[in-house]
């Protein structure tokens, strides 16, 4: 009796091609920081605090073209 209960294999469909899952879109976004050294590693400290974002992720300090300034870069893929 408990055949009765189990699927005919015969009878199961089977799919001939695979479902395509649609991917999500992921857009870039950048949070660009400039000051003094200080200033910049201080924001990205505070903002790891925040848990906004990790202190590695951000790019090292890179100069910019006025004296005693730098920028560091983030890059987040937002999704949507």
């Amino acid at each position: 009796m408990p055949e009765n209960f189990l699927a005919n294999p015969a009878s199961t469909p089977v799919l001939a091609m695979p479902v395509a899952v649609a991917e999500p879109q992921r857009e870039p976004i950048k949070v660009l920081l400039i000051g003094s050294p200080k200033a910049v590693t201080s924001t990205i400290h505070s903002l790891y605090c925040l848990r906004f974002a990790e202190v590695g992720e951000w790019s090292p300090l890179l100069p910019t073209q006025n004296p005693g300034e730098v920028m560091s870069i983030l890059v987040r893929r937002l999704l949507f």
